[in-house]
């Protein structure tokens, strides 16, 4: 299994950015997706969940409003479209898949894992 996490860059804070995973080697279509970040210091937390039918997503209070996860089932791929952006955004950007169709908010519920994509926002 792969997710190739793609997208993150430096942008100003109010900028937007859209990260995207593709996944292989796993059927998609039976995988809850989530994003996680981590900052330098601070553990990895939970940013955003979909289900495998993409309706009612999770999302953290702190993105709540300003980020939208979405998923393509016949692309394999989840994307996480960041607006508003504000420099404690600053993360590595981490994409995962869960085996059980639902969404979590907790790490050790997922199985697999992206090598993470840097975003950096500005003051």
């Amino acid at each position: 299994v792969q997710l190739q996490a793609s997208g993150g860059g430096l942008v100003q804070a109010g900028g937007s950015l859209r990260l995207s995973c593709a996944a292989s080697g796993l059927t998609f279509s039976s995988y809850a997706m989530g994003w996680f970040r981590q900052a330098p210091g601070k553990e990895r937390e939970f940013v955003a969940g979909i289900r495998w039918s993409g309706t009612n997503p999770l999302y953290a209070d702190s993105v709540k409003g300003r980020f939208t996860i979405s998923r393509d089932n016949a692309k394999n791929t989840v994307y996480l479209q960041m607006n508003s952006l504000k420099p404690e955004d600053t993360a590595v950007y981490f994409c995962a898949a869960k085996r059980m169709p639902n969404w979590s908010a907790l790490r050790g519920d997922y199985d697999y894992w992206g090598q993470g994509t840097q975003v950096t926002v500005s003051s």
